[in-house]
């Protein structure tokens, strides 16, 4: 409902946690083998998610017993509730998903933009951003596919996010990224301005069937540019694959044989065509509430400024950060956050 906020109800966790344990205690339960394992699948994340609050909620009140008998202590019982403090912030982040693969892995790509060099080299940037985010997360990432500029940096980039809500939490980075600065490859050392597209999908099981018919899909191979050794200049071994219908591109050059390469860009496109269908009704639902649309394609929805000022700011929920350094080595969930409670309340999609 507009206006309000979702909070993480610990009462209804417990009480949807018994409802699962009451249907897996059921006889027959696992006849239907799909339906069982998203069930209990959904109690192991639920159960993980109230031990974690308990655990949390024990912790906070040992320190206040701890400050209430000693408040000499106050100094380092502060600096130890912090980490909690964080963990409770994530908690209440959980209760902000509902999508259906909202709770599952994302990939993610990054496509270099308007920019030339400078926007290929702010691919790379961005990519070692998430990066190092993912790992501060506790998060596991893979780099599925880069592609080399002409002169530096990527033309684009895949990786898989692997944890609890990867892809609900990473759909808050869906859209163009602007980055301002002074180029390091103008020798006048003048200000540019470069883009670069994030798109996020959830990354599907490969027990996830989705129709995509042969006639709809075209597929090229090309030779492999950048590092990777003798075999990989030789060969045209990369691929390309282009669904028609969308328009939407993917390719992949990182893996050793033509084979594996066309594997590796049909999991990436079954992923793309799902969330494909996730945004459009994303945005279906957004008209209806009367919500603003500004994560879809080609929508700017962040500014990266390091010169003449340095700030990065969310223009879809106006939080800013002026430490421009930490943000690129991954402090992102001030901006995450921000973003997932204008969402919830429908301020934005």
């Amino acid at each position: 409902m507009p206006g309000s906020v979702i909070t993480f109800d610990p009462d209804a966790l417990d009480k949807r946690v018994a409802e699962l344990e009451q249907e897996l205690g059921t006889p027959g339960f696992w006849d239907d083998q799909q339906h069982a394992a998203q069930v209990s699948a959904e109690h192991a994340r639920l159960s993980k998610r109230l031990d974690r609050y308990r655990r949390l909620t024990q912790d906070y009140q040992d320190a206040q017993e701890l400050l209430a008998m000693d408040g000499d202590m106050a100094a380092e019982i502060a600096a130890s509730i912090a980490p909690l403090r964080q963990e409770l912030d994530r908690l209440q982040e959980d209760a902000l998903f509902s999508g259906e693969y909202d709770a599952g892995d994302a990939l993610v790509t990054i496509h270099a933009g308007t920019g030339g060099t400078d926007a290929q080299d702010w691919t790379e940037m961005l990519l070692r951003m998430y990066l190092r985010w993912a790992q501060s997360r506790g998060f596991q990432s893979e780099l599925l596919e880069a592609s080399p500029g002409e002169e530096a940096g990527l033309k684009s980039a895949t990786f898989a996010v692997k944890g609890e809500n990867a892809y609900g939490i990473l759909k808050a980075e869906r859209g163009v990224h602007r980055l301002v600065r002074l180029s390091p490859f103008d020798q006048a050392h003048r200000r540019h301005t470069s883009f670069a597209q994030v798109i996020v999908a959830p990354l599907l099981a490969d027990d996830i069937d989705l129709d995509i018919k042969d006639d709809d899909l075209r597929i090229d191979t090309y030779r492999a540019s950048g590092a990777g050794g003798q075999h990989v200049n030789k060969t045209d071994s990369a691929v390309r694959i282009t669904h028609v219908p969308t328009g939407i591109v993917v390719q992949c050059q990182n893996e050793r044989s033509q084979a594996a390469n066309k594997d590796t860009a049909m999991k990436i496109l079954r992923s793309r065509l799902a969330e494909r269908l996730e945004e459009e009704r994303e945005e279906e639902l957004a008209k209806e509430r009367g919500a603003v649309v500004s994560t879809g394609f080609g929508s700017q929805i962040r500014s990266y400024v390091l010169h003449p000022y340095q700030l990065v700011k969310d223009l879809r929920t106006d939080y800013e950060v002026g430490n421009t350094q930490g943000v690129l080595d991954g402090d992102l969930d001030g901006f995450i956050r921000a973003y997932l409670l204008a969402k919830a309340t429908g301020d934005v999609l």
